[in-house]
């Protein structure tokens, strides 16, 4: 069996999918759980790696905020950079352990290039912005009126992110060996196309 990378659009549903297709094959997927393992096992302090997910890198607001926590008696150490590459050495040794899932933070890349594990490299999306601002209300509680803005400035953070650590456009079909529409498809449907791909 070979590992499964999810990115996903904000509000798509990809953590939805990743959980389903979690339970037909009945192993682990790993979100925003990998932080938490990654700073306890590194020693890492978890807001910083909290702090740093999946969000861009190198822009202005960015070095003013590595200024400030230097000022602060921050260290080298709280970096997205240590951050990142924390992530990237856990990710590679859970899929050389066992096949999993993984939700972003440039999971197909790392397992392409650093752990060089089989894997199948999904992208999901959703057509439909009223169903995605439904979603992100719903689950995230994030507060009417500011949930489109809100979808819009994730997405955007994912990106920049993919493309600091890995050169490549998150979302660009040559990236990935499926790209589905949740909008269409539904979640159960993009999890029994992904089941079918492995086969």
């Amino acid at each position: 069996m070979q590992c499964i990378a999810i990115d996903r659009e904000y509000g798509s549903g990809g953590r939805e999918v990743a959980r389903i297709l979690s339970e037909k094959l009945g192993i682990d997927f790993y979100d925003g759980n990998l932080l938490t393992i990654a700073a306890r096992e590194r020693g890492l302090n978890l807001g910083t790696m909290q702090l740093y997910d999946e969000k861009g890198v190198g822009s202005i607001l960015h070095d003013f905020a590595l200024l400030g926590n230097a000022a602060y008696g921050g260290t080298i150490n709280d970096t997205p950079f240590t951050a990142y590459a924390a992530m990237s050495q856990l990710i590679q040794e859970l899929a050389q352990r066992n096949p999993c899932i993984f939700l972003g933070r440039c999971a197909g890349h790392i397992l392409k290039y650093q752990a060089k594990v089989p894997y199948l490299h999904v992208f999901i999306y959703a057509s439909n912005m009223d169903e995605r601002i439904q979603r992100v209300k719903h689950v995230d509680g994030v507060e009417e009126g500011k949930v489109e803005s809100f979808i819009r400035k994730k997405d955007n953070q994912r990106r920049n992110y993919n493309k600091f650590f890995t050169q490549e456009t998150w979302g660009e079909r040559q990236n990935y060996d499926l790209m589905l529409n949740t909008s269409s498809l539904g979640y159960e449907g993009a999890a029994k196309l992904i089941l079918a791909a492995m086969e």
